[in-house]
């Protein structure tokens, strides 16, 4: 489309290069001033806000990557030598070991409780998303302590059949295996609830069409149904992953050396940041890396439902022994991820704890519910900073840094916790060179090892949680609202403040509520980052449980599966059927965009 010059009274050049003037597109001329206006949303101060936020997160991978080029003394080599090859094989082998186990069991159970009609089915539904309420440290230290050689199931094995040391054979938990069990049995529920709310998404029409083709109920789930959710169910088992590599309670308390344990054990037993750094840097690698192959296989996969018609899948009712199989395959996930490590604390704590423990417990549970309080109040404040952002400018740089701010999320615990130390610790260093020099004092650690530092990398490691969630609802509200409110007058403060929040009260309070929760549990970035004697929740269950004191890290570890039931619920009531599909053509619908991070 042509653009009208101004008018002049000049007579234009009819041919040859145009000349800069005032007339012209040159640097002062009226177009290239609109245009220069034009741009100008796209750095106004909401887009400077989201910046800082960005670059804030940001901050803890250039400092990893940052380590590549500094010099370990040696160190690294020694590492490269001795432990990273045991690490990289053990990295992997749990890594593909529970990713495959949780996608079997997580699209299983999801399969049968919305294709198939069982007794129980109602309530497994929901009961199958519980063991996300139990932290997979908390399940390893349950599982450890219950199936040990003097735990109380060998000790009746030997007792009832008088059995001695070497007549039977009994599984170790402290072993690549049982880690992996352990890991898979709390981690299946993130493939389930992809698998789940891509099924019920799904026309029954499309299943008809294959029935009619002669395709029984195994064979139309394995060619129709499970081809179009594979997207859903991938997206599920990158997240499986990326938990996976991040893990380092239940690892290492089955005393298995992976990349996450390597890096805590390198900076505290080595006491060398730079190859602590180095090998982070490698984790961070490999977690990159998984979170591109998701991406391109999500991008490349295109499975939309195609017909305008939509019909709810109708479940098959089973017969007796089938739907006796169907309930044994939902019951045992739930029996082993929730129930059994829920059960073991609750019976230390009502025959072995005592009072000091609970009242010990308390005093550090208030510690945990107030970081939990702040950094989830400070992450709801910068997601809506990002997101308001990036809907007022729709361009590269808003999206850049949202895309940014939502990597902490794909950051392990270790990796996010020496990329902060490192920086935090040259801040205090430096600052204690120039009030030595100016005032002859120095005034110690200013941030390294304080509430502020937790607080810092509580927002690094979850606000791309809480960005996740809010940026879907600002997706919801339509642009003829802000428009309708910019043409009354409203500023874009007023905007945001008096339109959008009010509007997205209940967006906000889930995201709140899922960073508190993740805050609570969360273990390697507190355990590295907090201050000397300021213990939360989880990182007195796991000193307690180092220790063999389990049975005092009891109320803890309940009440941190206690405060976990939290989202558990909100997740729960999110997962009700849908009567229509994802509008938009997303065929991934609003609790997938909820639950998949990226």
């Amino acid at each position: 489309m042509a653009i009208a010059e101004p008018v002049s009274s000049k007579p234009q050049p009819t041919a040859g290069p145009r000349p800069s003037g005032p007339l012209t597109e040159g640097p002062g001329s009226a177009t290239t001033r609109a245009r220069g206006r034009l741009r100008l949303p796209s750095f106004s101060g909401w887009t400077l806000l989201a910046l800082v936020v960005s670059a804030v997160v940001a901050a803890p991978v250039g400092t990893v990557l940052f380590s590549l080029t500094q010099d370990s003394q040696g160190a690294w080599a020694h590492l490269a030598q001795t432990r990273l090859p045991g690490y990289l094989l053990n990295t992997a082998i749990v890594a593909a070991g529970v990713c495959s186990l949780a996608a079997v069991i997580g699209t299983a159970t999801a399969w049968l409780v919305t294709t198939c009609d069982f007794p129980g089915r109602r309530v497994l539904s929901w009961a199958l998303i519980l063991p996300l309420a139990v932290p997979a440290y908390i399940a390893a230290y349950a599982y450890t302590d219950l199936l040990q050689f003097a735990g109380p199931v060998q000790t009746w094995l030997r007792t009832t059949f008088d059995w001695g040391r070497g007549d039977y054979w009994f599984p170790d938990m402290r072993t690549r295996g049982g880690a992996i069990f352990i890991l898979t049995v709390t981690l299946y529920p993130y493939v389930y609830l992809a698998a789940r709310t891509a099924l019920l998404e799904q026309s029954a029409c499309t299943l008809e069409v294959a029935r009619t083709l002669g395709r029984g109920p195994w064979r139309a789930f394995t060619s129709v149904a499970l081809p179009l959710a594979r997207p859903s169910i991938a997206a599920g088992a990158a997240l499986v992953l990326m938990e996976t590599l991040a893990d380092f309670g239940a690892v290492d308390h089955c005393a298995v050396d992976t990349l996450a344990t390597g890096v805590y054990h390198t900076w505290r037993s080595l006491e060398n940041h730079t190859a602590a750094a180095q090998l982070a840097a490698l984790l961070l690698g490999i977690v990159a890396l998984a979170v591109c192959v998701e991406a391109i296989a999500r991008r490349r996969a295109r499975h939309h439902h195609m017909s305008t018609r939509f019909q709810a899948i109708r479940r098959q009712r089973l017969g007796p022994v089938a739907a006796a199989l169907a309930l044994a395959v939902c019951v045992l996930p739930v029996l082993a991820g929730f129930v059994v490590p829920a059960g073991i604390f609750v019976h230390m704590a009502w025959t072995t704890g005592d009072a000091r423990a609970a009242e010990i417990a308390i005093d550090h549970g208030q510690n945990s519910l107030k970081l939990a309080t702040i950094a989830a109040a400070v992450a709801v404040v910068f997601a809506v900073l990002v997101a308001y952002a990036h809907r007022l400018a729709k361009g590269p740089v808003t999206a850049v840094a949202a895309r940014v701010a939502s990597l902490g999320y794909a950051l392990p615990g270790t990796v996010l916790g020496l990329g902060l130390l490192i920086p935090l610790t040259f801040v205090d260093h430096r600052l204690n060179e120039l009030t030595q020099r100016l005032f002859n004092t120095t005034p110690g650690l200013v941030l390294t090892g304080t509430v502020f530092a937790v607080l810092l990398g509580y927002q690094t490691r979850f606000l791309g949680v809480a960005l996740a969630l809010l940026q879907s609802a600002f997706q919801r509200v339509r642009p003829s609202l802000d428009d309708a409110a910019r043409t009354l007058g409203a500023s874009r403060r007023r905007l945001v403040l008096r339109v959008h929040l009010p509007m997205l009260r209940a967006s906000v309070l889930a995201a709140a509520l899922l960073v508190f929760v993740d805050v609570v549990k969360e273990l390697p970035a507190t355990l590295m980052l907090r201050p000397f004697n300021f213990d939360t929740l989880a990182v007195r269950t796991y000193q307690l449980a180092s220790d063999e004191r389990l049975d005092q890290a009891a109320f803890s570890a309940l009440l941190i599966i206690a405060l976990g039931l939290i989202p558990v619920v909100l997740l729960a009531t999110l997962l009700a059927p849908r009567t229509r599909p994802a509008a938009n053509g997303d065929s991934h619908g609003p609790l997938n965009r909820l639950i998949l991070v990226d």
